[in-house]
Order: structure tokens, then C-alpha cells, then sequence
């Protein structure tokens, strides 16, 4: 266990961080998801632009990669474009 308290201190800020960052992971995903089920164009262009900026602030905040983050807004583009 930590000895200090800036050491304690950082292991609490960390655990926030962690939880934070897993809700926004999670939530992106489960959007990904969603939009990959859906049939209708319409409704899909529509959440396109909020999915693709919830892949960004992932990658800004290097909780996925940036090539993750351009592979996942391409792969989201032709699925639009086949439906």
C-alpha cells in the first residue's frame, strides 16, 4: 500500500479515471452496437455523427487508439453506405 499521502491520493484519482473511462468505453461500444442493428437509413445517418464523435474523444483521451478510432469510423461509414 501507498506510503504517502500524494500516493493515496493518486491511487483514488486513478480509480475515478478507470471508472470513467470503462462508462465511456462501454457506452461507445454499446452505440456501435446498436447502430450496426439497425435496418433504416435514416435513423442511422442520423446517430452516425454522434457515434463518430464519441469514437473521437475515446481517441483524444488515448483510451482506444487512433487507428482504432479511424478503422471503427470507416467500418461505421460503409455499414451506412451498404444499408
Amino acid at each position: 500500500m501507498a506510503n504517502h499521502k500524494s500516493a493515496l491520493k493518486r491511487v483514488r484519482a486513478n480509480e475515478k479515471k478507470r471508472d470513467l473511462n470503462r462508462y465511456q468505453h462501454k457506452t461507445t461500444r454499446n452505440a456501435i452496437r446498436a447502430f450496426r442493428a439497425n435496418e433504416n437509413k435514416e435513423e442511422a445517418a442520423a446517430k452516425l455523427p454522434s457515434i463518430v464523435s464519441m469514437i473521437d474523444r475515446l481517441a483524444k483521451k488515448n483510451i482506444i487508439h487512433k487507428n482504432k478510432a479511424a478503422n471503427l469510423k470507416s467500418r461505421l461509414t460503409r455499414h451506412l453506405a451498404t444499408l
